[in-house]
């Protein structure tokens, strides 16, 4: 009997828009440079056009999938590894709002809105499946739960320009809560029971995005460098050089869609070592930060190419 295998759209993983991620991050910091060093050469404006596009893209084949494929998509949203990636999709919005914030403030209020609001409803759902579920275990644990955390630190960042200000403390402080319980029971986990499966390695790199983002959005919303501002910009360097020390490790890595977990996180540490020489004006940060833009800037394009051939060699969007 011939067996019949799920169509590619049937597969079709919410974790795409880690890439919009990656990339709305990656337009965040070039645009960060372009304006602090007075850059002659714009990039920003084409990392905007691209990742807006892409970012409906593949809202539209996401879409299509929901009405043609509910079940598998309900599938993807109860599983308990994948489920942490379904904020993927309203953290890349936030992200789109953060981008857009200079160019059409408009805009970015409508996407802030839909994303912040978005986001929440998907926070409630997936701390209540934590807490209320039995099917989760130890080993189920990973890096990505910090998924849904890093996003309501992230909202302050275009937020206080949106909202009352007392919207984006009530964001940030569920994040600032949140990270380090689950820093915790993660270290917890990978020390004690094993290292991660091959395929959910990379997403070790999103250590580095819950300090990097929360100082951000910190500087946002104090206005200032600060112990509590120190702390988190240091412990989103010291994570980025922990990770970058295992470097080999990760080129070894089969090519996965979680390869884009490297993206956002370097672009956060890069746009917050921009914000420390922007607010120090210590010029040891303005060297970390082209050194970082430029290690981003590769990776993610790297990781774009290496995107596109999968997509060829039909490598994405298979049955597990």
């Amino acid at each position: 009997m011939t067996e019949t295998r799920p169509s590619r759209l049937q597969t079709f993983p919410i974790a795409w828009f880690a890439m919009i991620m990656g990339l709305g991050g990656l337009t965040i910091a070039w645009n960060k440079a372009e304006q602090l060093l007075n850059l002659p050469l714009q990039i920003s404006p084409y990392l905007l056009t691209l990742s807006t596009l892409l970012f409906f893209g593949l809202s539209v084949v996401y879409a299509i999938k929901i009405v043609r494929f509910r079940a598998a998509a309900s599938s993807e949203w109860n599983h308990p590894v994948k489920m942490s990636f379904v904020p993927t999709f309203s953290v890349a919005l936030l992200v789109l709002a953060t981008a857009w914030l200079e160019v059409n403030p408009g805009y970015s209020r409508l996407l802030w809105l839909f994303g912040a609001s978005i986001h929440l409803v998907l926070t409630l759902h997936i701390l209540s499946q934590w807490i209320q579920q039995p099917k989760f275990e130890l080993l189920h644990l990973n890096p990505a739960w910090f998924i849904p955390v890093m996003g309501n630190i992230l909202v302050p960042i275009a937020g206080v320009y949106h909202a009352p200000i007392w919207v984006s403390w009530f964001f940030f402080s569920i994040g600032i809560v949140f990270w380090p319980l689950l820093l915790t029971i993660i270290f917890y986990r990978v020390i004690f029971h094993g290292s991660l499966p091959e395929r959910l390695l990379p997403t070790l790199f999103i250590l580095i995005a819950p300090p990097s983002v929360g100082f951000v959005a910190y500087l946002k919303l104090a206005g200032q460098i600060d112990a509590l501002a120190n702390i988190l910009y240091f412990s989103g360097l010291f994570f980025t050089l922990l990770l970058f020390v295992q470097v080999r490790s990760f080129l070894r890595l089969r090519f996965y869609l979680s390869w884009w977990a490297y993206s956002f996180p370097l672009a956060a540490i890069t746009v917050a070592s921009l914000s420390m020489f922007h607010y120090t004006g210590e010029p040891s940060f303005l060297h970390l930060s082209g050194l970082l833009l430029g290690i981003a800037t590769t990776v993610i394009a790297g990781l774009f190419a290496r995107t596109f051939i999968g997509v060829l060699r039909k490598e994405i969007c298979i049955e597990e």
